[in-house]
């Protein structure tokens, strides 16, 4: 006897339709996520960069709410930057969700350790827009990993630091399931963590604080770190050898003002991770 589904995929191949029916098929078996129409033969991945590519840090984070969905959103439909950065922590559970503090006491109207929680209780958990940020913002509940690698993998770049390296193999499964291998980085301030990230086939990011390029030899890590992502506030010396180091993604952070990006840009670094992507990166539009 045919099913429901086999019905439906039968009805719409005949049609001509062969995209819509691997949509379809892929939503009624279960099977992940749908793949958006406008992948054509994949996602978008980090070889359709620009030369310099920007980044919206935590979204943009003088610009919207960090890490909220509606950040995001408007971070990508504003199209000042490239690739869109967000923090990760995982609750008790084992759900990999979107936010940086190890608390909630920060950025939400609530207090205790996110750790604390399950996915059932998360979803009370309400983001406390900044009185100072432009715009109008509404409390909305901090996303999911998988919420925002649905809404936004394969039409941008994705840019994810890994709070708790605990959460590697959940994050890497989210990641690999939705073919984005070639389109999030993956990023985190210990090497150690930065190998096991190369060794689980995603792309790697390593950050470093202006002091620890003080005594950082990065050639070390070029086999194993795609991006290294330095702090903008090291000395010159410092990010130039950071530059040289034969990493072929070396981009500067935490940049807030024109002249901070050109200082980095002048000192060899090929992307800017910014706050204020409206305001350093000169674009006016997607």
């Amino acid at each position: 006897m045919r099913t429901y589904r086999d019905h439906m995929v039968t009805r719409i191949a005949s049609t001509g339709l062969a995209v819509v029916a691997s949509v379809i098929s892929l939503s009624l078996t279960g099977h992940g996520a749908a793949r958006p129409l406008e992948w054509g033969s994949g996602p978008l991945t980090v070889d359709a960069l620009p030369r310099v590519p920007y980044v919206a840090h935590r979204g943009g984070a003088r610009e919207v709410p960090e890490n909220s969905m509606s950040g995001l959103a408007a971070a990508y439909r504003r199209g000042t930057a490239q690739v869109l950065d967000f923090d990760t922590r995982v609750l008790r559970d084992g759900t990999p969700v979107v936010f940086h503090d190890a608390t909630l006491n920060r950025t939400t109207f609530l207090g205790g350790a996110v750790s604390g929680l399950n996915a059932g209780e998360w979803r009370g958990v309400r983001l406390r827009p900044r009185d100072a940020l432009p715009g109008s913002w509404r409390a909305e509940r901090p996303p999911t990993v998988a919420e925002v690698l649905d809404r936004f993998g394969g039409r941008t770049v994705l840019m994810l630091e890994a709070k708790d390296p605990r959460g590697l193999g959940r994050l890497a499964a989210l990641i690999r399931g939705r073919g984005l291998t070639r389109s999030v980085f993956v990023n985190t301030n210990d090497p150690e963590v930065a190998r096991r990230v190369h060794a689980l086939g995603l792309l790697t990011q390593l950050w470093r604080s202006a002091r620890q390029l003080r005594t950082d030899r990065p050639e070390r890590w070029r086999p194993y770190v795609d991006l290294l992502d330095v702090d903008i506030r090291a000395r010159d010396a410092d990010l130039r050898r950071a530059v040289r180091s034969g990493i072929p993604r070396v981009w500067a952070h935490t940049i807030v003002t024109p002249a901070q990006r050109d200082r980095a840009l002048a000192l060899g670094c090929n992307g800017v991770i910014t706050d204020a992507p409206g305001r350093v990166s000169g674009v006016r539009g997607r």
